[in-house]
């Protein structure tokens, strides 16, 4: 079954089994002619032609239909001589099953046919009484290029197989590595609006414990330093929590596609709240019933993110930031403006690559730039639809 599966024309030592097949289809024709079925013996000439028809047995390989023509140019005088007939019908099969086997089945055809043709002509011409031998002769030709046909389509059918396989498997590790990229993009992600919002939050946290301390260290507010470092205590809680879910993640070996609860639109408050304990004026209005989680953890980072880059770029203490989050038309519908100086102008970095990731991980769009209403301010537009990942 092996040499059957194995391509001929690749297969390995081809030349030196091919001699030794030769050697041993010549070493067969010369019993049988010693024997003469046939009562007739090959003269010098006759063993001169049969031996030489095996020769190019060597190369049938590489050239099957030069082959089967060198073995026709010795065999077909060596029958008008009228030798011994049956000596080299193995040679000449082996060639068929070559041609056969290696080429395509229009040439295996008109190869059968001229094969034929000439068994013909040959024997009209050494024995035109012998009908019997004609179509004995003319089955084992078809038999034998049925043969090869068969093995060539076998290994046609196999080798589809294989690559049906091959293609599948590569199908599977090109899957396999494109989750595992959007997997550590989503895990990045994550990671820069926690990591970003807390930091910038406990940044603008102790610059004002640092300036309650330093503006009157006489008349120090004790209160007002104890509340900026509780709101300090209570966003790195909030951001170690956010923190162990993500992480959670990463150590999950049965589930690879676990992600953790979501956050939510229930979670704008705590985000609105924490942006006012840094100072800004958070005004919030949401009016969405049931979304999708991914819509609304989408609309979440979008919030948060825009939420930290106006407390960071905001320039000014009395920030004052709207935050409008509606359902509208069958879409999550994310506006959050402000009114800071420099809101939106800081060096280029992964936040607003993040909210477009975001927003287009739901098939939603993404907006930034100056308020449309000629107001000193930023603007974050987004667009989520709901119907589209119920």
């Amino acid at each position: 079954m092996a040499v059957v599966h194995r391509d001929p024309c690749t297969a390995p030592h081809r030349t030196r089994n091919d001699a030794l097949l030769a050697a041993a289809t010549a070493a067969l024709a010369a019993a049988l002619a010693l024997v003469g079925s046939d009562g007739l013996r090959p003269d010098a000439l006759g063993w001169t032609l049969l031996l030489a028809a095996h020769v190019p047995l060597v190369w049938r390989r590489g050239r099957p239909l030069p082959v089967l023509l060198a073995v026709v140019a010795c065999v077909v005088p060596y029958h008008v001589l009228d030798n011994d007939h049956t000596a080299p019908v193995a040679a000449t099969m082996v060639a068929l099953y070559t041609v056969a086997a290696s080429g395509t089945a229009r040439r295996t055809l008109l190869t059968g046919a001229t094969v034929l043709s000439l068994t013909l002509i040959i024997n009209g011409l050494t024995n035109p009484d012998g009908v019997l031998e004609v179509l004995r002769i003319s089955g084992w030709v078809v038999a034998v290029l049925f043969c090869g046909m068969s093995a060539r389509y076998y290994r046609q059918y196999l080798a589809a197989i294989v690559e049906r396989a091959e293609r599948a498997e590569r199908t599977r590790e090109e899957e396999a590595r494109r989750r595992v990229a959007e997997e550590r993009l989503r895990i990045a992600r994550d990671l820069h609006d926690l990591l970003a919002h807390t930091i910038t939050l406990i940044g603008v946290q102790t610059s004002v414990a640092a300036h309650v301390l330093a503006a009157d260290p006489d008349r120090l507010d004790r209160a007002a330093v104890a509340k900026a470092l509780d709101d300090i205590a209570d966003t790195c809680r909030n951001a170690r929590g956010e923190l162990r879910t993500t992480l959670e993640v990463l150590r999950e070996n049965d589930a690879p596609d676990a992600r953790g609860p979501l956050p939510g639109l229930h979670g704008l408050p705590d985000l609105a709240e924490t942006a006012r304990a840094a100072g800004a004026e958070v005004e919030l209005s949401v009016g969405a019933g049931e979304v999708p989680p991914a819509v609304g953890a989408a609309a979440y980072r979008i919030v948060q993110e825009a939420l930290t880059n106006a407390v960071r770029h905001g320039g000014r203490e009395d920030l004052a930031v709207g935050v409008r989050v509606h359902e509208e038309q069958g879409a999550l519908r994310v506006t959050v403006t402000d009114d800071g100086a420099g809101a939106g102008a800081g060096p280029p970095g992964f936040g607003l690559v993040g909210m477009r990731e975001r927003a287009r991980s739901v098939g939603g769009t993404l907006e930034t730039g100056p308020r449309d209403d000629a107001r000193e301010g930023y603007e974050v537009r987004a667009v989520l639809p709901t119907e589209a990942v119920r």
